[in-house]
């Protein structure tokens, strides 16, 4: 069945571009122009992922995305008209799966989508991973998409389980940047450092929050290490 992704953008001709871009690689589309728009839009068909302009007025897709996160894990592809940090590392550390920022390639935002969807996608049955990572009080299982920690669960991005899955299928291993978002992506795109540091930052968040401060270290000049987990 084709994926039904939401289009949330104040500019009708970005919308159109993009639904048309969309709908032209097989998949389903809905389109609305401001953030309290797509809120109802989710909560009357959760699409299987949402475009979503950080710039929109009155509600703005951080804060959309803000409140989905409060009851939602659908997948968030980010759009903006400026190319600032700040932006990129904020609407990441929301919860967003990744960044695309205007003007885009309708080519390249498509492909974006597709890897974002086959992370999120539930795995086949016959396609199962079923290997359980653990290391120290942390452990993956990728066939049920479940992560938790002293066995308190933690909820990831997509993005966030592949690349916390490739730490621990080599725990002992320093990866630099470009293996770190190779593991996320598995595609030819290009993903500046600020982001691949936004999602270690997201990951290291979020398993402090469950009592692990100890996940991922830092090592200075060559990239990142997963750390003891509480071992």
């Amino acid at each position: 069945m084709p994926h039904n992704i939401l289009v949330a953008d104040d500019d009708p001709h970005i919308r159109e571009i993009i639904c048309f871009a969309l709908e032209k690689a097989g998949m389903k589309t809905a389109a609305v122009a401001d953030g309290a728009a797509a809120l109802q839009a989710v909560e009357r068909r959760a699409p299987d992922l949402i475009v979503l302009d950080i710039g929109m007025p009155e509600m703005d897709g951080l804060e959309v995305c803000r409140r989905l996160r409060q009851r939602s894990d659908v997948p968030v592809l980010f759009l903006s008209a400026r190319d600032e940090e700040i932006d990129r590392i904020l609407g990441l550390e929301m919860g967003g799966d990744d960044y695309v920022t205007k003007p885009f390639s309708p080519r390249e935002l498509v492909a974006r989508v597709n890897v974002i969807l086959r992370r999120a996608r539930p795995v086949a049955v016959e396609e199962a991973d079923d290997r359980q990572f653990a290391h120290g009080r942390l452990t993956l299982v990728p066939a049920s998409h479940a992560a938790s920690f002293e066995g308190k669960p933690l909820t990831l991005t997509a993005i966030e389980f592949a690349i916390l899955k490739g730490f621990l299928a080599r725990p002992q291993h320093v990866l630099g940047r470009d293996a770190v978002m190779a593991n996320a992506y598995q595609s030819n795109i290009h993903v500046s450092e600020r982001t691949v540091d936004s999602h270690i930052r997201n990951i290291r968040a979020k398993l402090a929050a469950v009592g692990c401060v100890d996940a991922i270290a830092t090592v200075h000049g060559v990239g990142f290490r997963l750390g003891r987990c509480g071992g």
